[in-house]
């Protein structure tokens, strides 16, 4: 029986690991023939119909940046609240349930919430700043469930030990907790970059879907994803959407090992002291 389970679990593995692999050389075969320098370097115009994804990228990243600085620290902070000021009660069921409820919600009603509220309330317009502060909202239980998660596995006896020293309870969090548990954080980071990257539904409706490089936080804006759904609904530019999809790949994964980087050299220096 322990080596048909132990069988079982390593097949599920071997299938999520066929899965991802099938995915990436599928979407590399297809798209890496139309990835160039002049495709990388210009941006779509179709007065000029070149069909270019620079401007694209530039948007991709801003939008990353915008939303992790807004998210982040409020996410981090819910956390922080929650795991070590936060008594059990009707507060924090009411928190919690809301976060859960925030996590299920299709990016189609985040999006048509961002256009009434940002873009329509608010006078943002289709910007880069709509859409920034719309997927601030959906990844925010993302980062707030993996660093309260983070947060929880720091041992007690780093607290008591803290304490023991004199040191108080805001200290004690930012200089012991916070440091100790900044892997599992930067982990809820990661996933939470992948989700924005990916995001194209919230983005239609906010920050619109206009081919080029950003003015200011209230332009317009067209990331990767809605770039590469754009040219696959036309229909004229598939092996552009598929390169689309190659430079996409390309970046989280890039996005990822950086972020992994960070992480082990963070935890080093915490082990050092």
């Amino acid at each position: 029986m322990d080596k048909f389970l132990y069988g079982c679990i390593y097949l599920s593995a071997a299938i999520a690991v066929s899965v991802l692999l099938m995915i990436i050389c599928y979407v590399t075969v297809r798209g890496i023939g139309s990835v160039s320098l002049e495709f990388l370097t210009t941006v779509t115009s179709a007065r000029k119909g070149t069909v270019g994804i620079a401007g694209n990228i530039v948007n991709t990243l801003y939008i990353i940046v915008i939303t992790l600085v807004i998210a982040t620290p409020i996410g981090v902070g819910s956390a922080i609240y929650l795991n070590e000021y936060a008594k059990p009660g009707k507060i924090v069921r009411i928190i919690e349930f809301t976060t859960e409820t925030l996590s299920g919600i299709p990016s189609i009603v985040y999006g048509l919430f961002g256009m009434l509220f940002f873009t329509k309330t608010l006078k943002m317009g289709y910007s880069m700043m709509s859409g920034a502060c719309t997927l601030a909202i959906m990844i925010l239980p993302l980062i707030m469930r993996t660093a309260e998660e983070a947060l929880k596995s720091v041992p007690d006896s780093y607290r008591e030990a803290s304490f023991g020293l004199g040191a108080g309870k805001l200290r004690t969090v930012f200089r012991i907790v916070l440091p100790s548990a900044v892997p599992g954080i930067l982990s809820g980071v990661i996933l939470a970059t992948g989700r924005i990257v990916g995001e194209t539904a919230a983005l239609i409706y906010t920050a619109g879907t206009t081919a080029k490089l950003p003015q200011n936080l209230l332009s317009s804006t067209r990331t990767l994803s809605v770039h590469m759904y754009m040219l696959s609904g036309e229909g004229f530019h598939t092996d552009q959407a598929f390169a689309t999809a190659v430079i996409l790949l390309i970046l989280v994964i890039v996005i990822n090992l950086i972020s992994n980087l960070l992480a082990s050299r963070l935890t080093a220096k915490g082990i050092q002291k």
